[in-house]
């Protein structure tokens, strides 16, 4: 405070309204509660934009972000300082509107208001950053233990780790934008500021942006449905909206995915209406080997079976099978072969790996068992020479 008295004795500032000053002032008494709650709806909006880019740009480029992705979110950053500072003078405005358009501002009012309303401000800001690294440090503990009660049967390790940071990432978010609400509002009330209009404004821009963002709501109300039902998480391969990729982000509103070329979709849960988990707490290999038709398939399912069991048995493959891989059955009479039923058990995001090595070692002990594996041909015959086995005509 001595500084503003030796700013303000030395004319540097003013820290008193003079008489051209009144109508500005005047303005801001009137008009402070609008741009206030305006302020702070911008200021939330920027927050949430501010926080998406930054996803976007861990999820697009983690070595060095694109110039276009820097600009953006230094522009960002710049519009929601604005903001603060837009909110700071709506809220000096309004509490001095209480005075009247000619109240003066001095060192001593300064020193009462903040006295009077400082402690309390500070102490709601401190409490709840406060909650806000609690929620981030418990969530995920409460959210594991909540998890690892509910899980019936045979669990894999990593299923209920991905189902965890999944859902403590869900409601990790949920609580904090819980917590900076209900902060406004009690800082607002504590300036002599109704949270009245403040609702009722929230209310009808609800409203609007409801019927305006359709696709919003609808966005969140599936995206809620997939958390809830547990239809996949993090980490998960899966097919969506036609696409097929590893879950490398999730929220309510949108899923992120990688697919095999290494490109990124970003699928809104709006769009969602048919999922495929190919990672739900296990995974199958399922294979149709096909062998000639002179073989002997009792001979055949007995090398296959047996090359399976040692598969099961590496140490580098045995680890991921669940169920070992066993022929269950004649499939098909194939053009060229019969094929045979191949089934078995494997550790999530493991079915790929171990059926690559399970068809590598079957074509390996099938040379070395003299098996054929057949292949679609034909068989050319010119002239008269009959087919082996096929009378020629009589004339």
């Amino acid at each position: 405070m001595g500084v503003l008295k030796y700013l303000s004795q030395h004319n540097i500032i003013q820290l008193t309204w003079h008489r051209e000053d009144v109508r500005v002032w005047a303005w801001f008494t009137v008009n402070g509660l609008w741009v206030l709650i305006w302020s702070i709806v911008a200021l939330i909006i920027l927050v949430i934009v501010l926080h998406r880019v930054e996803d976007k740009i861990d999820l697009a480029d983690k070595k060095k972000p694109s110039l276009f992705y820097q600009r953006l979110r230094l522009s960002l950053r710049i519009l929601i300082g604005v903001c603060l500072a837009s909110v700071a003078i709506a809220a000096v405005a309004v509490v001095g509107s209480k005075e009247g358009a000619a109240a003066e501002v001095t060192r001593q009012t300064i020193e009462e208001w903040f006295m009077n309303h400082g402690p309390y401000i500070i102490a709601v800001l401190a409490i709840a950053y406060l909650l806000y690294r609690l929620a981030r440090l418990l969530m995920p503990r409460m959210v594991g233990g909540w998890v690892g009660q509910s899980g019936r049967g045979r669990r894999a390790r990593e299923e209920l780790e991905k189902r965890r940071q999944t859902l403590s990432a869900v409601l990790t978010r949920w609580v904090t934008v819980l917590i900076v609400v209900v902060a406004i509002l009690m800082v607002l009330s504590e300036l002599g500021i109704s949270v009245t209009p403040v609702l009722a404004t929230a209310g009808v821009a609800g409203i609007v942006i409801g019927f305006g963002a359709q696709s919003v709501v609808k966005d969140l109300l599936r995206g809620t449905f997939i958390v809830s039902q547990n239809l996949y998480n993090k980490g998960d391969v899966v097919k969506v909206a036609g696409i097929t990729g590893l879950v490398e982000d999730f929220s309510v509103w949108r899923t992120t995915m990688r697919d095999l070329d290494g490109i990124v979709h970003t699928i809104p849960s709006g769009d969602i209406t048919t999922v495929s988990n190919y990672t739900k707490e296990w995974s199958r290999v399922n294979l149709n080997i096909s062998v000639a038709y002179g073989e002997d398939l009792d001979r055949v399912t007995e090398v296959i079976n047996r090359v399976a069991e040692e598969l099961a048995h590496d140490a580098t493959f045995g680890p991921m099978i669940i169920g070992t891989p066993k022929v269950l059955r004649v499939d098909n009479f194939g053009d060229s072969g019969i094929e045979l039923k191949v089934l078995g058990e494997t550790k999530p995001l493991k079915q790929w790996d171990v059926a690559g090595e399970l068809r590598r070692r079957i074509k390996k002990a099938f040379d070395e068992e003299g098996i054929e594996i057949p292949w679609p041909h034909l068989k050319l015959y010119f002239g008269d020479t009959p087919p082996p086995g096929v009378s020629r005509p009589s004339r």
